[in-house]
């Protein structure tokens, strides 16, 4: 039994494996929620935004795509089979779980996880959107090098080093544009699409090797066992696909939410009434 997804010498086979450091992770997501909520949710004096319970539909939606991606078959078919499941699962734990967890979480839970000093200095360190830009992007650099991907992906810790890094960087991606706590000073609507859309032209880099490659980038997927009469070229190209299109379709789409909530609070500013 393999507690985590990782490369595989064997051919493929729809035969179920579990994979148990996954069903622990989702696990213990779940339950440090229902465990904050039933031990540190305030009362009856939170606004509606922030009521017991009422925003861990979107956090339990977002363990469920991470469990998704991480469990059989997505998991083990991206650790060492097929280079486009690897991307998808890159653009679920990167784009798909982190924004989804952090709308998730009430004001209550995030100021308690932040109560500490050093807790603090992280929160306001990782709000900057310049910190915030270069760890995501450094991460998205470095986990997809050929020796990176070759070297840690053949190995469980490896992959799920790889899976933790995309996750916590999605995580400090995401956290500029959608952490709710006035006291780590957000941007302004302009300057969160702003940060966005910067965010878009670094994961390019990637894939267009992908894309545009005439041969296998990646020895893993080049020697692993076929998978249909799909070829390591044409996998890889859709990666490089994957990457660019939904990725970038994921931020633009959000950068447009964003641009409409400006337009509609500087529309209740002229009006005189406060803003949502």
């Amino acid at each position: 039994m393999s507690w985590w997804c990782a490369a595989q010498d064997t051919a493929w086979g729809w035969t179920w494996q579990p994979y148990v450091g996954v069903w622990v992770l989702v696990a213990a997501l779940v339950l440090c929620r229902l465990l904050a909520e039933s031990l540190w949710a305030p009362g009856a004096s939170l606004d509606h935004t922030d009521k017991r319970g009422r925003r861990l539909p979107l956090y339990l939606t977002g363990v469920a795509v991470l469990w998704i991606a991480a469990d059989w078959p997505i998991g083990p078919l991206g650790a060492g089979y097929l280079l486009s499941v690897h991307t998808i699962q890159y653009i679920v734990f990167a784009f798909v779980a982190p924004p989804l967890l952090i709308a998730g979480t009430p004001r209550w839970l995030l100021r308690h996880m932040i109560r500490r000093h050093w807790a603090s200095n992280i929160a306001r360190t990782v709000s900057r959107p310049l910190v915030a830009f270069l760890i995501f992007n450094v991460v998205l650099l470095a986990t997809h090098l050929p020796s990176v991907v070759d070297g840690l992906t053949a190995s469980q810790l490896g992959s799920f080093a790889v899976d933790m890094s995309w996750l916590t960087a999605g995580l400090v991606l995401w956290w500029p544009i959608l952490g709710p706590l006035p006291e780590l000073n957000p941007m302004p609507y302009p300057g969160r699409i702003v940060y966005l859309i910067a965010n878009v032209f670094i994961p390019t880099v990637p894939a267009a090797f992908l894309t545009y490659a005439t041969y296998p980038i990646y020895a893993l997927y080049e020697l692993a066992p076929p998978i249909g009469s799909l070829t390591a070229v044409e996998d890889q190209q859709i990666a490089g696909m994957i990457m660019k299109i939904v990725g970038g379709f994921i931020v633009l789409g959000t950068a447009s939410v964003l641009f409409f909530k400006w337009a509609r609070a500087e529309e209740r500013r002229e009006e005189g009434r406060p803003a949502v």
